[in-house]
């Protein structure tokens, strides 16, 4: 339940209504407050300072007017022009990195701030009175007005100079790679031991594996189709020790869920009934998209995608492309050093769940290859793909990680030799095979480049 309530928190926080309704409750709030303070002013002060307080009925109502369809109108073109720039992105990037500007603070504050000083002149008008009725004018609540209306020009400028800047590659790909590295801190916290090597662990699951599949499993079905966004490990945890069985994962994290397909599978207990079904079901939290909080792999998902608009006929953008290879090989590198744990769950010795957990082997592959497999005939590419291995091996001790790199760049070397002509950059490329080959075989050297 923690899990889910976390997640809604996010998508909540992230939604693009969450922080403009904010500031309009609290530029509601204000107003009351400056209204309230108003009353309670001695008049003579008002009348020392003429320059801040000495408007009318008629001059307050004036301004307050002024200001509220100002900023009304002026929202109204901040959220054109964000949707252009949706529109832009989606179009010249990938509609996969829209929720990034949908999540983005400035835009979310920039449309708030303008719909709240609305809000706010609203609300101060309604208690400006003049004429047989009797005068009063909130002096304090206007001029905090007039001083608002400043404050938007403010935000209006930096939100000219925010978009035009966010819309750029550079700022996309360093605002997803982050949030992939954010991801990998929290998914993979523990860092490898200097003398670790990852085959023990692995070895371990294969022969669980091996002991597993002599079992009996039942299929419990989804009960609803969709992308799946977080799993609540610790009820998994619970229900299989106090159902006395053995859950295993048939769908993970980012994976798509249908409706009927098996999504777990129990064994060793006396039968799947209807309640067991809803606890697994509610322990999933499926929806429309993926999201990069517990999925680490959307993020490189994102980045890849980046690269292959790019890299296509249409566009041709090299050197995106290329700067896509550069922030992948970063979140690589960090995942290079981090344990990824083991699939298997145990609680007090007993094991209870078996996860879908990534490799660092499907991982480099959910990254290069589809790069590596568009890039054919493109030299700056495959070198960089090559240079890049170069970076996580020298970041990465283990030797089945080593092993994935050096499959990694058999591929690339039969994509460049089937696909490079000129003599001049086969030589680029074998050379980088070559430092490449010399730091897989001795990670703990230093390496300079010739």
């Amino acid at each position: 339940m923690k899990t889910k309530l976390y997640h809604w928190w996010q998508q909540i926080r992230s939604s693009f209504w969450f922080v403009p309704a904010v500031l309009v409750l609290d530029a509601v709030a204000l107003a009351i407050v400056l209204i309230t303070a108003d009353t309670l002013v001695d008049p003579q002060i008002v009348k020392r300072w003429p320059l801040f307080f000495g408007a009318g009925a008629a001059g307050a109502r004036g301004l307050l007017t002024t200001v509220a369809s100002s900023m009304i109108t002026v929202a109204g073109v901040v959220f054109s022009i964000t949707i252009v720039a949706l529109a832009l992105t989606s179009s010249q990037y990938t509609s996969r990195v829209l929720r990034n500007f949908m999540r983005d603070r400035i835009n979310q504050w920039v449309l708030g701030v303008f719909v709240g000083i609305f809000a706010y002149c609203l609300v101060v008008l309604r208690t400006i009175r003049g004429g047989d009725e009797g005068t009063f004018v909130p002096a304090l609540a206007v001029l905090a007005g007039l001083i608002l209306a400043f404050v938007g020009i403010a935000f209006l400028i930096h939100f000219i100079h925010h978009i035009s800047m966010s819309i750029q590659a550079s700022s996309i790909l360093a605002a997803v790679a982050q949030d992939a590295i954010v991801a990998v801190d929290h998914l993979f916290p523990q860092e490898l031991g200097e003398n670790t090597d990852g085959a023990a662990d692995e070895e371990g699951d294969g022969d669980m594996a091996m002991f597993l599949a002599e079992r009996t499993w039942s299929a419990i079905p989804a009960q609803q189709t969709g992308y799946i966004e977080t799993i609540d490990r610790n009820a998994l945890l619970t229900l299989a020790r106090d159902r006395g069985t053995i859950l295993r994962m048939e769908r993970g994290i980012g994976e798509f869920a249908i409706e009927g397909a098996p999504l777990v599978s129990a064994s060793g207990s006396d039968g799947v009934d209807d309640d067991m079904t809803a606890k697994l079901n509610a322990a999933y939290l499926i929806g429309r998209q993926r999201s990069v909080e517990q999925d680490a792999v959307f993020g490189i998902r994102q980045i890849v995608d980046i690269a292959l608009k790019a890299l296509s006929p249409g566009i041709n953008d090299t050197t995106t492309a290329v700067m896509c290879v550069d922030y992948l090989t970063a979140i690589l590198a960090r995942l290079s050093a981090r344990r990824i744990a083991s699939s298997f769950i145990l609680d007090q010795g007993k094991l209870r769940v078996i996860a879908r957990c990534p490799s660092f082997d499907s991982l480099l592959a959910e990254a290069f290859d589809q790069i590596r497999q568009n890039a054919e005939g493109n030299v700056a590419v495959l070198t960089h793909l090559l240079q890049s291995l170069e970076i996580i091996a020298g970041q990465t001790t283990t030797t089945r990680r080593r092993q994935a790199l050096s499959k990694q760049a058999d591929l690339m070397t039969t994509t460049a030799r089937g696909s490079i002509n000129s003599a001049h950059d086969r030589a680029e490329i074998e050379a980088s095979l070559a430092r490449l080959a010399h730091i897989l075989k001795d990670p703990f050297q230093e390496h300079a480049s010739p």
